[in-house]
Formats: C-alpha cells, sequence, structure tokens
C-alpha cells in the first residue's frame, strides 16, 4: 500500500539518517523531498503546508541540533508529525465504541462502490472474532436488490447473523423490524448498511438523516475509497456536515499506490481513522494505527502487526507436532505444504512483505510478488497430486511418477523438479535446527546477508 509515498520517503529517510552534521541546506533539501512526496501521493496541501511547519521549525530546534545523532534525531520529528497527521492524538483511532444497552447499532454510509457492504461483513467477522461479539446485519438499501443479496452472501461467509429485507419495504421498516429482532434474539451489535448513489444527493442525504435520527446508533463510520484521491476528503467532509459522523473506514488502499488523499481525512474533517481495507479477503480490514502506519510509510516496517498475525493464523498443536517430529529429523512435503499454506493465511507474500521494513524487501517488486503468491498456490496443486506415500517419500519420486504429479496439477516437469529443489532446501534447514544447530544456522545466513537472501527468493 501507498507504494509510491513509501519508496521516495524510505530513500529520505535513509538520507537523513546518515547525516552527521545538519546544516540549513540539507535539513532543506531533504524537507523539500519529504514535502514532493507527499503532494505526489495526493496529501492534502493545507494539510502538507502545516505538517512541513511543524517538522522545519523542530528540525532547527533544540532537540534536533543539540543531539549527538542530528539524522537519527530528525528522522523521529518526521516520524512523530506524521503520525500526528494521521490521527495519533485521537484516542478514538482504530477503536469502536460499543458501551450502549445492547444491541449497540453501526450505521454505515457512503457512496456507491466505496465497499460499503464488504466493509460490513469484514467489521462483523472483526467484532465476532475479535470482541466475541453476537453480530446482526442488515441492508437497508432498497435500491438495488443485489445489495440484500451480496451482504446475506457475505455475512454468512464470516459466520454472523443476516435479517432478511427487501425492495417493497421502506428503510425504515427494514432498520425498526431488525432492530426488535436483535434485541429479541440478545444480539450484542447490530450493523446497518444504507444505500449509497454515485454522487452525493439530497434524497439520499435525507434518508440517511433520517435513519440516524430513528436509530440513534453509537457509531456512524463512514466508508471512503482510497482511490478517490482528494475527492475522498471532500466526500468525508459532505457526510460529515450532514452527520455527526464517529469515525471512517478507508477501504482498497491495498489498490492504489498514491492513496495520500487518505491520510488527510482525520486532518481536514476532525472524524478519526479507524479502519483500512487492506485486500478483499473477508479479513483484509485492520484497525487503523497512525504510529504504525507511519512506520510502514516511512520503511520501518510493522514487525508487530506481523506477531499479530502469526499468533491469530497459527495452529499451536500443529505446530508443536511439528517442532517434535523435526526433533526426530523428519519433515515431508505434508510439512512442507502445511508452511507454504500458513503463508497464504498470513495474506501471502505481498501482504508479510508490506510489514517488513523497506530495507528487507528492496529487492521484491509487486509483479514478483503477484508471482510469488501464484507460485504458491502451484506447489500446493503439485503436492495435492502426490500419493500420501509419495508425500511422506520424496525419494520415490521418479521421472514417471514426476510426469504423473506434473499431468495432475497442470504444470511441466520441470516446475516439479524446482519444487522439489526447493523442499530439499526447508528440509535441510530443518536437519540443522535438530541437534542444537540452530546457532550454527543463523550465524551462516547473518553472513549470507539477509537483503541478499530475500533477493534471490524474488528473482523472476
Amino acid at each position: 500500500m501507498l507504494n509510491n509515498l513509501t519508496d521516495r520517503l524510505s530513500r529520505v529517510i535513509k538520507t537523513m539518517r546518515g547525516q552527521a552534521r545538519l546544516t540549513e541546506e540539507n535539513t532543506a533539501e531533504m524537507l523539500r523531498e519529504i514535502r514532493l512526496a507527499l503532494l505526489e501521493a495526493d496529501v492534502a496541501l493545507p494539510v502538507v503546508k502545516g505538517l512541513m511547519e511543524q517538522i522545519k521549525f523542530k528540525a532547527l530546534g533544540e532537540e534536533v541540533l543539540g543531539s549527538l545523532s542530528p539524522g537519527q534525531a530528525l528522522v523521529g520529528v518526521v516520524q512523530r508529525e506524521l503520525s500526528k497527521m494521521m490521527g495519533s492524538d485521537s484516542s478514538e483511532s482504530g477503536k469502536l465504541n460499543l458501551a450502549t444497552q445492547a444491541p449497540a447499532i453501526i450505521l454505515m454510509a457512503g457512496l456507491q462502490g466505496a465497499g460499503k457492504t464488504s466493509s460490513v461483513a469484514k467489521l462483523s467477522k472483526w467484532l465476532k472474532e475479535k470482541q466475541k461479539k453476537k453480530v446482526l446485519t442488515v441492508s437497508c438499501d432498497i435500491y438495488r436488490p443485489a445489495a440484500i443479496e451480496q451482504l446475506r452472501m457475505v455475512s454468512e461467509q464470516v459466520g454472523v447473523d443476516f435479517f432478511p429485507s427487501n425492495v417493497n419495504q421502506s428503510p425504515q421498516e427494514i432498520a425498526s423490524a431488525a432492530l426488535d429482532w436483535a434485541k429479541r434474539h440478545y444480539h450484542d451489535v447490530l450493523m446497518v448498511d444504507t444505500a449509497g448513489r454515485l454522487g452525493i444527493d439530497a434524497e439520499m442525504m435525507q434518508e440517511i438523516k433520517g435513519l440516524h435520527a430513528q436509530l440513534k446508533p453509537i457509531e456512524t463510520l463512514f466508508v471512503v475509497d482510497a482511490m478517490l484521491g482528494q475527492d475522498a476528503v471532500n466526500t468525508a467532509k459532505a457526510f460529515n456536515q450532514a452527520l455527526p459522523l464517529s469515525g471512517v473506514i478507508l477501504t482498497k488502499l491495498d489498490g492504489d499506490s498514491r492513496g495520500g488523499a487518505a491520510l488527510s481525512v482525520q486532518q481536514v474533517t476532525g472524524v478519526p481513522l479507524k479502519f483500512i481495507g487492506v485486500s478483499e479477503k473477508m479479513d483484509g480490514l485492520e484497525a487503523f494505527d497512525a504510529e504504525r502506519m507511519t512506520s510502514r510509510i516511512l520503511g520501518m516496517g510493522d514487525i508487530l502487526a506481523l506477531v499479530e498475525q502469526a499468533q491469530e493464523t497459527v495452529d499451536v498443536e500443529k505446530a508443536q507436532k511439528l517442532a517434535k517430529k523435526i526433533q526426530k529429523g523428519g519433515f515431508d512435503l505434508s510439512d512442507f505444504r502445511d508452511q507454504i499454506s500458513q503463508m497464504q493465511k498470513m495474506g501471502g507474500m505481498a501482504n508479510l512483505m508490506d510489514k517488513l521494513p523497506g530495507h528487507l524487501t528492496q529487492a521484491a517488486n509487486k509483479t514478483n510478488l503477484g508471482m510469488a503468491d501464484k507460485q504458491i498456490k502451484r506447489m500446493q496443486g503439485m503436492i495435492d497430486s502426490m500419493t500420501p506415500l509419495e508425500r511422506a517419500k520424496p525419494d520415490l519420486l521418479k521421472a514417471s511418477r514426476k510426469r504423473r504429479i506434473a499431468s495432475g496439477a497442470g504444470v511441466e516437469v520441470q516446475e516439479v523438479n524446482r519444487m522439489l529443489a526447493q523442499f530439499e532446501q526447508m528440509q535441510n534447514m530443518m536437519k540443522m535446527m535438530k541437534g542444537g544447530k540452530m546457532a550454527r544456522m543463523m550465524g551462516a545466513m547473518a553472513a549470507r546477508g539477509a537483503a541478499k537472501g530475500l533477493g534471490g527468493m524474488f528473482k523472476k
């Protein structure tokens, strides 16, 4: 996400860190580069002006000039001010207020095509899994019949309850019936999806105002598409004037290499950014954290998010069994498939690399990452084409068996050979873990260099 901004700022940050002495000239040059990077990323001009004034004021202050490492101190200033711009001072960012008598009502507003219905499902999944809430969803969109069916399908997909409605009812009738059902069936949260339009119009605003007055939701969230550019901020302002918005959900952040306008939403509207959509998958919604987002934008990665993701997706029991198996010297193709499947569960290579520091990912570009994800799926297909005995004893895989596996997976025999070579590499690495050889392995990896290792991984 925000690839262009990250690339530009990462280069500037690297230069800043290397400065043993800050002069007016090199400080001005670095500030100019930061300003251009933000403007190219579509960050709102008034926001950029305010941000640059703050950075310049602090860059020439005692904190930076009096530091033993002024370049590092200046990086810290940029990081803090960028976090403030996105709302690190707001205690509301990344949080939902559900402190009310059940059901807590969350009203979703936004233009058509912004990803509102998908966001209802993603947020319902987040509430169910992270907050342990019983969720009911309902669609009040009577103008687009497919919207009701879409919400039913995605609600079923994420495992939350859905309240049926139809186009012959009024939005007020639907909302009233859904609220009554939620109360009688002890739901903790009622998620209300509303109608969107291709543009802001009086009729839509009047309808959603009426729904808001009727339901008195504890949270009114505005869903906006990051790819709208400056229009994202303008649309958020218009909705905020019509409704007392409590937060913004920014969707499709993975689809826009600029996306900087989105970072201006909190500063321009005063409405906190609460969630960001980072993929089309139902688990592709993250609670927004300005400081962690800043680290990612500056190319410093978000290792904490990576650890949290691993904790959520790793099957502890399976991992313990694998550890015992490795200790006994065993690691077969079924184990190899489990490991690559685990990577897929964590969002694939692009998602993992997005959270790693920039100096580790410079060898990988978006095209190569996409190819890596496709290759992982092909590898899974090849292993699935094997018999249980072949997976347990890869030495059995001679020419005729390889041809059968290639045919079953729809690939060439060379691809089967490549996959087996990668398996052998991992198998050898697992053998090094056996008998306390981990330290030696880590030393070898360090000598090779992490960046070089990753570079080899993504060669076409």
